[in-house]
């Protein structure tokens, strides 16, 4: 099966054309989707990699660089730069580093690119074989630690709600979820009594990662099973030592 990735640019040009022929020769499917963000969210679950070719348009579209930033979190992907120093620094204020896998500068050197390319596929497929795990908090900051100390032995995905947990989990697999306790509209607790409630999400893992340390607290969830119920304060050998002894005895 071919590897996908998303082609973000203004226009099909004869670059763009050319460089999906290059990218369908070393195996890779590309799917051009413009700046339209609704042909992005079409096509994002199943892609591994987003190529944005940058230029102003684009760099001055900032729904859309928002979007993409966010469909990086949701989705665990990373993007590839294609433009000038200048370009690439105007987009490099939406994103952070870890969710930019390479930028190379304009004209492309193709041949180096698709040097690139091949490593990374190469990588990703070794990635395929990781669990997959999902966070779901509303505290970004938090989120972005517990992936940093994750990402090295999981995929690890990251929603800010429950609403966004129901949508994601509609698409994509977990192996396990990490889920807070306290937030806004949609608690911990409602977003597992919910999972719990559809066929195609009821035997999906859930931990527990709150703040909530309290008796009342931790009744309130035993009837939904949770697989564990962990609190904030633990520390990554601690989180990372809890993670795999969950999935050797499963």
């Amino acid at each position: 099966m071919k590897k996908k990735v998303l082609i973000l640019a203004q226009a099909e040009s004869f670059i763009i054309r050319g460089l999906e022929m290059k990218l369908d020769g070393i195996g890779v499917k590309s799917v051009f989707t413009g700046m339209d963000i609704d042909t992005i969210r079409s096509n994002e679950s199943d892609a591994d990699l987003i190529i944005l070719y940058l230029d102003d348009t684009v760099t001055a579209d900032t729904d859309l660089l928002i979007y993409v930033k966010s469909a990086c979190m949701h989705s665990n992907m990373v993007c590839c730069m294609i433009g000038s120093k200048a370009e690439y620094d105007m987009v490099m204020k939406y994103f952070s580093d870890e969710m930019v896998w390479q930028w190379f500068e304009r004209p492309l050197d193709m041949d180096k690119f698709l040097k690139e390319m091949q490593k990374f596929m190469s990588s990703f497929s070794k990635d395929s074989l990781k669990k997959n795990i999902l966070i779901v908090d509303d505290d970004l900051d938090y989120m972005h630690m517990i992936r940093e100390w994750l990402k090295d032995m999981y995929k690890v995905s990251m929603v800010g709600s429950g609403i966004q947990a129901i949508t994601w989990l509609a698409k994509n697999k977990a192996d396990l979820i990490l889920l807070d306790y306290e937030m806004p509209v949609t608690t911990g607790p409602q977003v597992l009594e919910m999972l719990r409630s559809e066929s195609t999400t009821q035997n999906i893992p859930v931990m527990f990662l709150t703040g909530k340390s309290d008796r009342d607290s931790i009744m309130k969830v035993l009837d939904l099973k949770p697989t564990g119920y962990l609190l904030k304060s633990i520390s990554a050998p601690e989180l990372k030592q809890k993670l795999k002894e969950h999935f050797d005895k499963n």
